[in-house]
């Protein structure tokens, strides 16, 4: 038998997902079983499904040993993970962390152990902030992605509560985030929107255009705003409305002005001519329109931007 009390971070779920969470090694048809059969119960009585739990709630699972690992995996895991991180904000509920080029948020088809998300636990571990040992079901946890080759801002919830808050706003597209991308050419309008639909082919991890909607495709709206132009390059400012798969990558190939050093929708040519082996595109501004008297309601109206990104500087100089 193995008894788990929920914790402040577990409250909240639904029991089936804290179960999976908490004993990963369980797989979730046996779990359904032992719950029929009660061998899973909570607080002495049988547990439900769908229950949502309560801080102070006992979970006691009468399954076999073998079910329940011995050692943490983020304790195993972290041994030679760097800690560096650049951190543009940091309170006691999230981490706005600056995601450098090359460096991916999670674990890869190549199981990378060096992720941004391994980095800022391993960080918060060495701090005394967390502890894997004396959590059942949560570890910190990124709400936004980018990737590899785009840098900019990351957001890390450090504890349940904030996590749920910090999905509720992207969910409610009260998150603003802004890119700083530079691009070959320059688009007809100095601002605009564009608006088409887009469907990923995932045996290829590649996004096409449909202007028609098809079954598979999925509306996607981005807008932007030109910067500076020069030498045959522009820098544009770009908000996405909705947040699909390469959507900015995709939709500004789409009007002839790809993401210099793209290598999946740019012209390689014109990457050798520019000598950029990577994609000029930063996550660079993330602000909060979210309510004052809600979660985390003291960042209401705030808004963190990362440093200038390199290639601003070396393709346009000093920019306003």
């Amino acid at each position: 038998m193995r008894e788990f009390t929920v914790g402040k971070n577990d409250a909240g779920q639904r029991a089936d997902r804290f179960i999976s969470k908490a004993v990963p090694n369980l797989p979730n048809g046996k779990m359904y079983k032992f719950i029929r059969e009660k061998k899973i119960k909570l607080n002495g009585k049988r547990c439900e499904i769908s229950t949502r739990l309560c801080e102070g709630d006992i979970l006691r699972l009468y399954i076999p040993d073998e079910f329940f690992g011995e050692t943490s995996e983020e304790e195993k895991n972290l041994d030679d993970i760097p800690t560096e991180v650049t951190i543009i904000y940091e309170d006691e509920n999230i981490l706005l962390a600056y995601k450098p080029t090359g460096l991916v948020v999670h674990e890869d088809s190549e199981n990378t152990k060096d992720t941004l998300i391994n980095r800022i636990t391993k960080l918060l571990i060495e701090r005394g902030e967390y502890d894997p040992s004396a959590e059942n079901s949560f570890a910190p946890a990124l709400c936004n992605r980018l990737d590899r080759n785009t840098e900019g801002i990351v957001v890390c919830a450090k504890n349940a509560e904030s996590l749920r808050a910090l999905n509720g706003f992207i969910r409610e597209r009260k998150l603003k985030k802004k890119y700083l991308c530079a691009v070959l050419g320059s688009p007809r309008k100095n601002e605009g929107r564009i608006k088409t639909y887009l469907e990923k082919v995932e045996a290829e991890n590649t996004v096409y255009v449909r202007e028609k909607k098809t079954p598979n495709s999925k509306t996607a709206i981005t807008d932007y705003r030109v910067l500076k132009t020069k030498g045959g390059l522009s820098l544009l400012e770009v908000g996405l409305v909705t947040g699909r798969t390469h959507q900015i990558r995709v939709h500004l190939a789409y009007i002839g002005c790809p993401i210099l050093g793209d290598g999946k929708y740019d012209r390689e040519a014109e990457n050798r001519r520019y000598k950029r082996k990577s994609q000029c595109l930063c996550a660079y501004s993330l602000g909060f329109d979210i309510p004052r008297d809600g979660p985390l309601g003291y960042l209401a109206g705030r808004t963190f931007k990362a440093p200038t990104p390199r290639f601003v500087e070396e393709m346009f100089g000093e920019t306003d």
